[in-house]
């Protein structure tokens, strides 16, 4: 369900999204897969960050629910904005500007794009606050370091080769067009998701 629920969230598009798609279209795939490791490395810190931090706490402790509970909460909310704005996002990529990633020299803009895919990654809130909530979601025998050295792994690849996948396809209008049609549908479940991925913590605590 975690699992699940990572790759569904990224499937709804947001800054990093847009980062990906104005490169890919103003300089080509290949260097919009700079952008795609960058944004997978910065995902990679909020991972590892997350997991450690839920090491330091116990199982059954007070701390370790109050951070369950406010993790759960903001599973809700985001569940939530998903349902409730879904089908009022835009796939309109803007057209290329001053910041996009020049196309010569194409070493020197492939690390560009790496670093702006980092910075666009390590300083959105949100990814911090979506990896702390869903490593507060994993108790018992899936918390131990195996289960989150795998979960880690999973999730790291998941956004860099779904973030891949959209560089090399974004350049396709048709591609784009039925995307952008599905996209309600895709935010819809996303948020359905996330809130019964919350709900189920909270009863497994109230019943535990």
């Amino acid at each position: 369900m975690i699992a699940a629920a990572h790759f569904l969230a990224l499937l709804s598009p947001g800054p990093d999204f847009f980062l990906i798609a104005r490169t890919s279209l103003s300089a080509g795939w290949r260097t919009a897969g700079g952008v795609c490791l960058g944004i997978a490395l910065a995902n990679g810190v909020f991972i590892a960050a997350a997991f450690a931090g839920m090491a330091v706490l116990q199982a059954g402790s007070a701390l370790f629910s109050v951070q369950q509970l406010a993790g759960c909460a903001w599973l809700i909310h985001l569940g939530v904005l998903f349902v409730r704005h879904a089908g009022s996002s835009t796939l309109e990529v803007p057209a290329p500007g001053k910041h996009a990633v020049p196309a010569a020299r194409p070493l020197a803009a492939w690390f560009r794009a790496a670093g702006m895919g980092f910075l666009s990654g390590i300083l959105n809130p949100k990814n911090a606050l979506f990896y702390a909530s869903l490593a507060a979601m994993l108790t018992g025998p899936h918390a131990s370091a195996g289960w989150k050295t795998i979960y880690g792994i999973w999730m790291f690849s998941v956004v860099l080769s779904w973030d891949v996948l959209v560089a090399i396809l974004i350049g396709n209008r048709g591609v784009l067009q039925r995307f952008e049609r599905a996209l309600p549908w895709l935010e819809r479940i996303s948020g359905a998701v996330l809130i019964l991925l919350a709900l189920g913590v909270i009863a497994v605590m109230a019943f535990r």
